[in-house]
């Protein structure tokens, strides 16, 4: 078996590192109510997110349910297993269930379409803990995010590594020297998972592990386009800037548009235009490459805007965030709305049971009134999010704040919901303690006491 796998944490004691994470995180479960907001555990990958939620079950002797980005994430699959999870109780006899959702930051596409919407229905309604499980806080919705507690999982500090790796090969019978665990350890760059497997993969074998004998698999660091964008703007040699651009997964187009949506970093307007210059050229060998198929012209492109705007900007560096291009916006933009509008227009029409061309020519302009006059009935009917909503009343501020107070409606009605079923359960006991007592008190009614003295008799 993997030993990353093998020696995951069984139980919180067992974690390594991330001590004031992991006591919220228990100080949230003992103390959990159905009033309690979930967790957002967020932070870079292998530092033990996950396997700290499942130590956590353990520890309270939770069921887990789960769901992780290599399951289909629509609103059907989440209200299915998840909402259901999170409004019944355990069959194995468990206090409560824990409903764990991994890689929450990861919903996209047309697969989750939906499941970013259903995710916030099921933290309204729960009647059991969840936890979200996310690499970036901020790839999760605002309105997510203010329904949740995040707490923060930190890269893992190489001592608190290598104390693990040492127990590992203690274990295992594996002779590992200190300069072997400090290398594996430093090498993993605060990612436990990773350095288990290397451990693992330099121990096959082997019962005794020195400095020469590990392998290091370090993670894929090879350049990136923003690294590149830097080097451009930077003080760099062209020798340097070729090559990144060799290690740069992307073809000379996409750098020409990186390039270009960056170029307004040069404050010199002489140079602006040197580098436009530039780029237009290496644009023209990108066309010639595109309709002879000669690829070969390609280097020409790539030597033209790389050292000719690196040579316009004289490393004036970038001193803002660096943009990506504003083509890549506007095509994402009209593919989200068309996705957007495609998906709302079968769901409107199935829930009015008629044609979408129809419901398209006959009543959206009806319907666009009647939702313009009382938007917030309308979300609740048709289930909308604030990018449906924006979509009929185009107003993103108003449709935000429509979601909000909806929000808060259904906040308050959960609360009621809950306080009559304590007042039911109330009036149960006292129902059924009132009948308890009627039942021990003794029959004193006219002929009764004769009645006994007859059965006596």
């Amino acid at each position: 078996m993997d030993w990353a796998e093998k020696y995951r944490p069984r139980r919180l004691e067992e974690v390594a590192g991330n001590a004031p994470a992991i006591r919220r995180m228990y100080e949230w479960a003992v103390s959990w109510t159905r009033d309690s907001r979930p967790l957002i555990l967020y932070g870079k990958p292998g530092t033990g997110k996950t396997s700290s939620a499942h130590a956590l079950a353990a520890d309270m002797h939770w069921d887990v349910v789960e769901l992780n980005a290599s399951d289909q994430r629509t609103k059907a699959v989440i209200e299915k297993i998840a909402g259901l999870s999170s409004t019944t109780g355990s069959l194995t006899g468990a206090s409560r269930k824990l409903i764990l959702l991994d890689e929450a930051d990861n919903l996209q596409g047309t697969a989750d379409r939906g499941g970013a919407r259903a995710i916030l229905d099921v933290v309204a309604r729960s009647l059991q803990p969840i936890i979200l499980i996310a690499n970036d806080l901020y790839g999760l919705s605002p309105e997510l995010r203010a329904k949740c507690e995040p707490v923060q999982f930190r890269a893992l500090q190489a001592r608190s590594i290598g104390s693990r790796l040492r127990f590992i090969c203690a274990s295992e019978h594996v002779h590992c020297s200190d300069a072997a665990i400090r290398e594996l350890a430093e090498d993993a760059r605060g990612d436990m998972r990773q350095a288990i497997t290397m451990l693992y993969a330099s121990a096959i074998g082997r019962l005794e592990l020195d400095e020469p004998e590990v392998q290091v698999s370090r993670k894929d660091e090879r350049s990136s386009i923003f690294d590149m964008i830097s080097a451009v703007f930077g003080h760099k040699s062209a020798d340097e800037l070729v090559r990144i651009s060799y290690e740069v997964d992307e073809t000379p187009d996409t750098i020409q548009q990186w390039i270009e949506a960056n170029i307004h970093h040069i404050h010199n307007h002489d140079r602006v235009t040197r580098g436009y210059r530039c780029l237009s050229r290496a644009d023209e060998y990108i066309g010639y490459t595109y309709r002879q198929q000669h690829y070969t012209l390609w280097r020409y492109a790539t030597a033209l805007m790389l050292l000719g705007v690196s040579h316009a900007a004289a490393g004036c560096g970038i001193h803002a965030r660096i943009a990506t291009p504003e083509r890549w916006k506007r095509m994402a933009g009209y593919r989200k709305q068309k996705s957007l509008r495609s998906g709302f227009m079968t769901r409107l029409a199935t829930m009015l049971h008629m044609p979408q061309r129809t419901l398209r020519e006959g009543y959206m302009g009806l319907i666009s009134v009647l939702v313009d006059h009382d938007p917030i009935g309308a979300v609740e009917d048709f289930g909308m999010d604030a990018d449906e909503l924006n979509l009929i009343i185009h107003d993103k501020a108003r449709a935000q704040d429509v979601l909000k107070r909806v929000a808060v409606i259904e906040d308050e009605r959960q609360k009621l919901i809950r306080q009559q079923e304590k007042e039911r359960e109330k009036n149960a006991k006292k129902k059924g303690k009132v009948q308890e007592e009627l039942r021990t008190v003794p029959d004193r009614s006219p002929g009764a006491g004769n009645q006994a003295t007859l059965d006596g008799f």
